[in-house]
């Protein structure tokens, strides 16, 4: 063993935005004691995309590994809580059906609870899954707490995310990321430099300044300035599996009441979002040009928002898939460079984040080992295809034919890894266990039950269990959870007390 010989001394970070800033930030953190510097360069004169502003529970501890203080974050980005998304019309029109962030249920006597669940269904209680989740049911009624605050009560394992505003997210990064050392240069990029075997050397800017490093991070956004305009790493389209390609978003003047989650609902075309923050809406329309204009997109955004408008709607096009290669030669995509995959259920962040903890953990020098980059995207494809498969479950598992769209994805294309879970769950009533997968069961049961799939039968061992016993059981769990509900406070009290956004 040896100590590193050829350390990355001087890192060059191309663009700003969300998924720059949070790179800054925790390479920052990671070498603040060191001679390590971090340069990263962004032109106000380019936009930030920010399709979504809602968040899963993992960028809260992204958050807390920085040191950040949660309650003064909250308060910078105009945040809101969220315990899940609320999925309209999605089944069927009329239907709703929610899902959560935690589990649902506890084991009983050693037996998974989902499996206990479909025992009391297949005896002719017709409870609903979400009467046991916690969020759920903390969400129909609108409230929040912290759940460190109710140890010891069925509220105590409940999860929850942020809905934020993404350009003050960005800025707040930034000031931390800077007050970490981490440099900004303004400019445009006019060139990228390389060696002769295509590795990147720097990068210069209109003004005539040249930028050099040893390791690259591009977050250029969809163009992928260097992932695939100077490396041509090539990219995955998924189009076939995801129909969507096109969102116009527009902001509203916030309304009550507060709600503590995300609501998606199905349209003609795609889906809308509605995601609230402490000083305005988010909306937006994700849907696919094939089945509908740009101009009846706008229209049907602006004929179900509540709220005035706060600007013009904006177009966004985008291509759903990912970069064949996320880290090609001293090079590492994240965000819209490295792919994308549509907001249905906010997981932008939590990719930049989690793509951000794996290259921590197999960390380079600056040969960067092959070996390294093909194990790193091996993994971070995976990561991308688990997500895949779950928005795809979303689509073809609706009962829609209103609409050519629906019509579409009644009858898509499923990629094979997303058949075999189905399959494997109509036999066994269970699913095919992941590594490190960010959707645990509970959350493919919220969908699969939302779209009315369920397996043939549950687990056989369930029977051993006395039948009352454990409908008395699940009975008092559900009793729990409504009684403790009622008892905290609702999400804007919450808010006013706690952490109460200054006026913008």
């Amino acid at each position: 063993m040896h100590t590193t010989e050829n350390p990355i001394k001087k890192f060059v970070i191309v663009g700003g935005g969300t998924a720059g800033w949070i790179a800054a930030a925790t390479i920052a953190n990671i070498f603040k004691h060191t001679d390590v510097r971090i340069e990263l360069v962004e032109s106000d004169d380019i936009g930030i995309i920010g399709v979504g502003e809602a968040t899963i529970p993992p960028l809260l501890a992204t958050i807390r590994s920085l040191g950040i203080d949660e309650a003064e974050f909250i308060k910078a980005t105009q945040a809101s809580f969220k315990w899940g998304i609320q999925f309209v019309d999605w089944h069927t029109k009329g239907e709703s059906y929610f899902h959560p962030f935690g589990s649902i249920g506890r084991t009983i006597d050693g037996h998974d609870f989902y499996q206990c669940w479909l025992k009391t269904q297949a005896e002719g209680d017709n409870t609903p899954l979400m009467a046991h989740s916690p969020e759920s049911v903390l969400s129909e009624h609108g409230r929040f707490f912290l759940p460190f605050k109710a140890m010891n009560t069925p509220l105590a394992g409940a999860q929850y995310a942020l809905h934020l505003d993404s350009t003050l997210v960005g800025r707040y990064l930034r000031n931390f990321a800077e007050n970490l050392g981490v440099q900004r240069t303004e400019g445009l990029i006019e060139n990228v430099t390389q060696d002769d075997d295509g590795w990147i050397t720097g990068v210069s800017l209109k003004s005539g300044q040249h930028i050099a490093g040893d390791f690259f991070i591009d977050c250029s956004g969809f163009r992928g300035l260097l992932i695939e305009q100077t490396l041509n790493t090539g990219y995955n389209d998924w189009s076939e599996y995801l129909p969507c390609n096109r969102a116009v978003t527009v902001q509203t003047k916030k309304i009550h009441p507060l709600r503590p989650y995300t609501v998606a609902t199905a349209r003609e075309a795609g889906w809308t979002w509605r995601i609230p923050l402490q000083h305005r809406t988010g909306n937006g329309y994700v849907f696919c040009d094939k089945f509908c204009s740009d101009k009846e997109a706008i229209q049907t955004l602006l004929n179900t928002i509540d709220g005035e408008p706060l600007g013009e709607p904006r177009i966004i096009p985008f291509v759903t898939g990912m970069r064949k290669k996320s880290w090609h030669k001293n090079c590492l995509a994240l965000g819209l460079a490295q792919g994308f995959l549509e907001p249905l259920e906010s997981t932008a962040i939590h990719l930049v984040s989690k793509t951000l903890a794996l290259f921590v953990r197999m960390f380079p020098d600056r040969e960067c080992n092959p070996l390294i980059m093909d194990e790193f995207n091996r993994r971070v494809r995976a990561d991308y295809q688990e997500i895949r498969d779950f928005l795809v479950l979303h689509y073809c598992a609706s009962d829609r034919v209103d609409t050519e769209f629906w019509r579409w994805c009644k009858n898509m294309k499923v990629p094979p890894s997303l058949q075999r879970k189905l399959d494997y769950f109509q036999v066994a009533g269970g699913l095919i266990p992941g590594v490190e997968e960010l959707f645990q069961p509970s959350s493919w049961y919220a969908i699969l039950t939302g779209m009315a799939i369920l397996p043939n039968s549950y687990n056989p061992t369930v029977d051993a269990l006395d039948y009352k016993k454990l409908q008395q059981s699940l009975n008092a769990g559900k009793q729990a959870i409504e009684n403790i509900v009622q008892q905290q406070p609702s999400h804007e009290d919450f808010i006013k007390e706690y952490c109460q956004a200054p006026s913008p």
